[in-house]
């Protein structure tokens, strides 16, 4: 296998601008060593949030010096295995979550990091890590219930769209903010009880209207005006999870001047919460079985962004149309072999 050479994309350096971060560099396809399996990946899941911070040397958790690995979500098909393996066989299906795995046509990798999965299809691909990352959060940090009202940002997001549906299916009433016709079509079909267009309806406006009593659990990966809007309509004992902040990956952040935030939480025993999936790993393969089990009875789908990103040579494209807000669901990558 070794003869032959495969694409994969590397951080060549800390830059603001992930497209001069970046470099297409090519690799001898690997052999497994006796613990591991050689995956061909087929997609590969876009997280360009991650992806920005992590090329500008801002993710807190991961000490990195460049050059190093893109891309964290793959799903592929096993094309070797080593003499150790007993688990494993060529042709196998297989979803990755490992840092650096992602954005590659090839990886080497102990077979214990991989899951084995029916098909190797871009749905699959969007529940690991991503909709790990919307049950724990909702479950876990942001302690859900039923006959609650949900607010999901960026609801028709790789990340949001399966969120609502989370909530849905555990009795709740679903809001869900998005900004384009398109959207608001896909969170329909999910069952989103109201969908907030923020190009057409002002979020602030609609919440104190309709919802006077306030939100129970917000869900949120936009940050900026959105967070304080949110907060500003936080419901008694409400919770508001931190998922993402991606108004603001990739700029400058924004100063702002205002009372300190527990003037608005103080007097209704409400509060906010991060949420960041390593440090949730614990409950990430019973979620992953929950949702697997849920994606195949049919019980929940998956959307997958229907613009077409061919090859490594398309990532950079990909992360900045992820950046740009115009998906409706998730966002993959596919190789060509």
């Amino acid at each position: 296998m070794s003869s032959r050479t495969y694409k994969k994309l590397i951080a060549k350096k800390f830059s603001q601008d992930f497209k001069s971060a970046i470099e297409i560099i090519e690799s001898p396809i690997p052999e497994p060593t006796g613990d591991e399996i050689v995956i061909r990946n087929k997609f590969a899941g876009i997280n360009s949030g991650f992806d920005t911070l992590l090329c500008q040397g801002k993710v807190p958790y991961v000490n990195l010096t460049p050059p190093f690995d893109l891309g964290v979500e793959a799903v592929g098909e096993v094309v070797a295995v080593g003499d150790n393996i007993q688990n494993f066989q060529v042709g196998d299906a297989v979803v990755t979550t490992v840092r650096g795995g992602g954005y590659r046509e090839y990886q080497a990798i102990n077979a214990n990091l991989a899951v084995k999965v029916r098909q190797a299809t871009p749905e699959v691909l969007t529940l690991m890590p991503t909709g790990i990352s919307a049950l724990v959060a909702l479950e876990k940090v942001g302690e859900m219930k039923s006959n609650e009202v949900v607010l999901v940002t960026a609801a028709a997001g790789g990340t949001g769209h399966i969120a609502v549906q989370l909530a849905k299916l555990a009795g709740n009433h679903v809001i869900g903010t998005c900004g384009s016709p398109k959207k608001a079509e896909l969170l329909a079909s999910l069952g989103c009880d109201r969908i907030i267009n923020y190009h057409t309806e002002n979020l602030d406006r609609v919440l104190k209207q309709e919802y006077p009593n306030g939100v129970n659990l917000v869900f949120d990966c936009v940050g900026r005006q959105v967070f304080d809007t949110c907060l500003e309509n936080i419901a008694i004992r409400g919770r508001l999870v931190v998922v993402g902040f991606i108004s603001e990956y990739g700029r400058n952040l924004e100063e702002v001047t205002q009372p300190r935030i527990y003037h608005q939480l103080f007097w209704k025993a409400a509060s906010v919460r991060g949420f960041l999936m390593p440090l949730y790993q614990e409950y990430a393969a019973e979620a992953r079985d929950r949702l697997l089990h849920l994606f195949y009875t049919n019980q929940l789908k998956v959307a997958v962004d229907p613009t077409q990103f061919q090859g490594v040579e398309s990532i950079p494209n990909a992360v900045e149309y992820l950046l740009s807000g115009k998906n409706c669901g998730k966002v993959v990558v596919r190789f060509s072999h």
